[in-house]
């Protein structure tokens, strides 16, 4: 998440087909390993490419799209807490966020999509609005990596928390390719860059790996 001074421009058939996409966000569907990494893979590449997209257009319309980025404790800019996320100052900028942002949505999104959606929901909502309230004044901080510290705090923190080898593995390798980069982000000395943005970010991942962990049924025993 990057941030400016306020005004700087860098700154089968019918039913068949409602009956799939239920079925894609239902938690009772099972789905295969196979099923499942073909889903957060095209949803990753998808958000991705939208992020590209998105700053194709900011360039053409001479950086207009820069003004959804977040001016603290304006009221009207609650309004941007969203868009935010989805705005960057730049092709460097997108492109620093969207290999971690794949990376670590593909292993997140592996969990489920309804669960992945919930998930990035709370971290880009909370961190929007935490980067609103706390950022220094007459700045505009936008970009998507709020949402990459979110994932990376969701993601070492879920295996342990729901008790999984698996996802505790995951966590480990995460944070040691990560890691390092991880605690640089979120130290306050680099000028230019939200380190409150990220912070708030990994904060809401961590969160949410609780929120939203997965319980084992209980098993009834009769004495």
């Amino acid at each position: 998440m990057t941030v400016f001074p306020e005004g700087r421009v860098e700154s089968r058939r019918g039913s068949d087909m409602a009956g799939g996409v239920r079925g894609a966000l239902s938690p009772e569907r099972e789905w295969s390993h196979g099923d499942r990494a073909r889903a957060a893979a095209k949803l990753m590449v998808g958000w991705v490419a939208l992020l590209w997209l998105l700053e194709v257009i900011d360039v053409a319309t001479g950086h207009a799209l820069d003004d959804f980025g977040i001016v603290p404790r304006s009221v009207p800019e609650l309004a941007d807490v969203v868009p935010a996320s989805f705005i960057h100052f730049g092709f460097g900028h997108v492109a620093a966020n969207s290999v971690p942002l794949l990376v670590l949505g593909f292993l997140s999104a592996l969990g489920g999509l309804r669960r992945f959606a919930a998930v990035c929901a709370l971290i880009i909502v909370a961190d929007g609005l935490g980067v609103w309230l706390v950022s220094p004044d007459n700045t505009n901080t936008a970009g998507a990596s709020g949402v990459v510290f979110g994932l990376f705090g969701f993601l070492v923190v879920t295996g342990f928390v729901e008790r999984r080898l698996l996802g505790v593995a995951v966590g480990v390798l995460v944070a040691a390719v990560w890691g390092g980069a991880i605690f640089a982000g979120i130290a306050p000395n680099e000028t230019g860059i939200s380190w409150q943005g990220h912070l708030i970010g990994l904060v809401a991942g961590v969160v949410a790996a609780f929120v939203f962990r997965r319980r084992e049924p209980r098993t009834a025993l009769t004495a």
